[in-house]
């Protein structure tokens, strides 16, 4: 604690230490990557040949696996607002260096099933739900261009991790390259949490964005907010879970099979996972631009959108047949994945405060992480069944397009009717 308040009194009158923790969270979001499809991908194929199963088995293992972690997220999300998320964190990530070396120890399907809920769970679950509650408890008017910085992390391990991947399995071979990606896990975050993370600025007398501690500042920015269950009783609330559930499940199945798919439009493994780093450079450029129409406009119109896009993605990589068409694909989804990865952080915080953000975003978290668990599914039936996945993929944009159309119902977000959606369920 010496150390961490050290820190803070040097930093605090240089810049307002919530980009500290933007910065943190960031490198937090980059760190959830041993546990993201995108990293995965570049394992599939290895593993159904080294175990003897089907593409379908592996897919179905990540399902069930994936599935079963989710429903542990509303839990941690409990233990977010009880125990603040930097405690949380450190546990996480500790435990999910042993999720690394267990993955890389897989014997089979069971194993492997095991492995994967643990993964999921503590990297694509847990990190990224503390990492933007973090953000989001530092941050209020300037929340989406923070979120838009802090998913930078995310597309920095898109680019990053299936090539370190790829030149780990070259190195020393899959199983160890999961023992080495689960100590430089450690090496990277628990210095950086232990050392650096507050979970709040109202305890060292700061508010977000750095703004004057006056009256009516503190009023502005006072905790607020409905529980998980009040909530729950809002349209807006199964809106937004909508909206974020559909996309977890069809990025989820574009980043796990984009391999593949390249493979059997006659592309090479190598493009496959370099388009990866495309779709990340195109993550980070457009994600600043995101935030900041976020910050300015009403959210439900920049979410249908995205929506859309998702839609267009899903048939975009249909066409994909040499290097020009793998650049615009990527190209066209990295946008695409800024604006819905931005939404997961944004959304709960500005439609339902700040009170009881990490129950409410762990629940969302869970139906997402959900999402993510049966979108390889559809997929996987279709390669196995029909020898083609492009008939499934036009079939799922449907989904995204409904989506997009019920979003327009969503209410502007209001601070006085969050207060309202509080005193309710109080009286």
């Amino acid at each position: 604690m010496q150390i961490r308040e050290a820190v803070f009194e040097r930093v605090k009158h240089r810049l307002f230490y919530g980009w500290v923790i933007l910065g943190v969270a960031t490198i937090t979001m980059f760190a959830t990557g041993v546990g993201q499809s995108h990293t995965f991908s570049i394992f599939i194929d290895l593993i159904a040949e080294d175990l003897g199963i089907s593409s379908t088995s592996i897919a179905s293992s990540y399902a069930f696996a994936t599935l079963i972690a989710a429903f542990g997220l509303s839990r941690m999300g409990h233990f977010v607002d009880l125990y603040g998320a930097r405690k949380v964190l450190i546990v996480v990530v500790i435990l999910l260096g042993f999720a690394c070396f267990a993955f890389g120890a897989a014997a089979g399907v069971i194993t492997l099933s095991l492995s994967f809920m643990c993964l999921r769970f503590l990297g694509q679950g847990s990190m990224m739900l503390g990492a933007t509650n973090l953000v989001a408890q530092w941050f209020n008017a300037k929340r989406g261009l923070a979120m838009s910085i802090l998913m930078l992390g995310f597309a920095a391990s898109m680019s990053l991790h299936p090539l370190l991947a790829k030149w780990l399995i070259e190195a020393v071979g899959w199983r160890e390259a999961w023992v080495w990606m689960g100590f430089m896990t450690w090496v990277l975050m628990l210095p950086l949490l232990w050392l650096l993370v507050f979970d709040k600025p109202e305890p060292l007398k700061l508010l977000p964005d750095g703004v004057e501690t006056t009256d009516d500042a503190q009023s502005s920015n006072e905790l607020i907010g409905p529980t998980l269950r009040g909530a729950m009783k809002t349209s807006s609330f199964w809106i937004v879970m909508a909206g974020l559930f559909v996309p977890a499940m069809m990025i989820t199945s574009l980043f796990f099979f984009q391999v593949s798919i390249f493979e059997q439009h006659g592309l090479t493994r190598g493009l496959a996972a370099s388009m990866f780093s495309v779709s990340a450079l195109s993550m980070a450029v457009s994600m600043p631009a995101v935030g900041w129409v976020l910050d300015r406009s009403n959210p439900k119109y920049i979410f249908s959108a995205s929506l859309v896009l998702l839609a267009l993605s899903l048939v975009n990589v249909t066409f994909v047949t040499d290097t020009p068409t793998a650049i615009f694909y990527a190209v066209i989804f990295g946008v695409n994945t800024a604006a819905n990865m931005t939404f997961f952080g944004y959304m709960w915080a500005q439609y339902f405060g700040r009170k009881h953000l990490g129950s409410i975003q762990g629940a969302g978290q869970a139906i997402g992480v959900i999402g993510a668990s049966i979108g390889p599914l559809p997929l996987a039936i279709s390669f196995d069944y029909f020898g083609a996945y492009d008939g499934a993929l036009h079939l799922l944009a449907i989904i995204p397009m409904a989506c997009a159309v019920l979003a327009l119902f969503l209410p502007a977000p209001d601070p006085k009717r969050i207060e309202k959606l509080e005193a309710s369920q109080n009286g």
